[in-house]
């Protein structure tokens, strides 16, 4: 069994900052990449930014400059650190990780969610 739990969501004002965190548990052979998306209301699933387990990172241009991703592998953990947050920003953002099990191949596991709202 596989678990994402996510945390550092919540409440922040235009202009602010927030740092996403998320720890990956369970009996993980491998984390392959891991990464954040996002889905406000109405809108579909969209990638916000990843990261391979070598440290190469990619980001969404909504994220690029304002957003910056790292992991930490021994703690298999994903953190999302967003500044200059804007209300369009607000979403739920989802950690996501590829990861293999001893007894699976490579999949795409998700975690929970948490609430990011950016007041104007």
């Amino acid at each position: 069994q596989v678990q994402l739990v996510e945390s550092g969501g919540g409440l922040v004002q235009a202009g602010g900052s927030l740092t996403l965190s998320c720890a990956a548990s369970g009996s993980i052979f491998r984390i392959n990449d891991m990464g954040w998306y996002r889905q406000a209301p109405g809108k579909q699933r969209e990638l916000v930014a990843r990261i391979t387990s070598g440290g190469s990172t990619y980001y969404a241009d909504s994220a690029k400059g304002r957003c910056t991703i790292s992991r930490d592998n021994a703690k298999k953990m994903v953190t999302l650190q967003m500044n200059s947050l804007k209300p369009e920003d607000t979403a739920v953002y989802y950690c996501y990780g590829e990861i293999s099990t001893f007894l699976t191949l490579s999949t795409d596991y998700w975690g929970q969610g948490t609430q990011v709202t950016v007041s104007s």
